[in-house]
């Protein structure tokens, strides 16, 4: 047998509750949630209702330098525009 084969058949953890690292046999013996849990996999899988929406989808037409700017800066950047125009609205209140 292969050591990937043997380990899959070994606990993910030791005697201490440490987990060992995880091999692609142990990952391609992993059962779906759904078959090993259904109750489970129900609740997870329903999304409740938002409470209250926070946010308003929108279209918008931005200049290709300002998307670029903001898709420069990572995962998250439309939450950074929105907190760029945010800013915006705060400091011109004050000036109003």
């Amino acid at each position: 047998m292969s050591d990937t084969i043997t380990r899959a058949n070994q606990p993910l953890t030791d005697d201490n509750g440490e987990v060992r690292e995880l091999t692609s046999a142990d990952m391609a013996a992993f059962r779906p949630l759904g078959d090993v849990l259904p109750a489970l996999a129900q609740i997870i899988q329903k999304r409740g209702k938002q409470k209250s929406p926070t946010k308003e989808r929108i279209t918008i037409r931005l200049s290709s330098e300002v998307v670029q700017y903001f898709r420069e800066s990572g995962e998250g950047w439309q939450t950074r525009l929105d907190e760029a125009l945010m800013n915006y609205i705060a400091d011109h209140r004050k000036a109003a």
